[in-house]
């Protein structure tokens, strides 16, 4: 069983940065791609970002040019760089990575998320 830890939420102010971590107890992320998503209050869960076992990206409209994911196989870890940060953003973000579950609709593994909480 692989575990997921996310890490590097918190409360900023409008414009502000967070990079996000999310760190895997083995090697899953030079085998399996990894998705970054995020739940807002009273909303569905949304795919913000996507990386690929080979490092291809793939990134929502809504977040394209602010959020950067990249990954270091290395460290079991992938990242999200969230710049000029706006209310909007506020959700809890979760990593989701692994072979297909068996809805095929998500990966196997998902992290319990980490707040990120976007104020003046």
């Amino acid at each position: 069983q692989v575990q997921l830890v996310e890490s590097g939420g918190g409360l900023v102010q409008p414009g502000g940065s967070l990079r996000l971590s999310c760190t895997a107890s083995g090697s899953i992320f030079s085998i399996y791609p990894m998705g970054w998503y995020r739940q807002a209050p009273g909303k569905q869960r949304e795919l913000v970002a996507q990386i690929t076992s080979g490092g291809t990206t793939d990134y929502a409209d809504s977040v394209k040019g602010r959020f950067t994911i990249s990954k270091d196989n290395a460290k079991n870890t992938v990242y999200l760089q969230i710049n000029t940060l706006k209310p909007e953003d506020t959700a809890v973000y979760y990593c989701n990575a692994g072979p297909f579950d068996a809805s095929g609709d998500h990966y196997l593994y998902w992290g319990q998320g980490t707040q990120v909480s976007v104020s003046s």
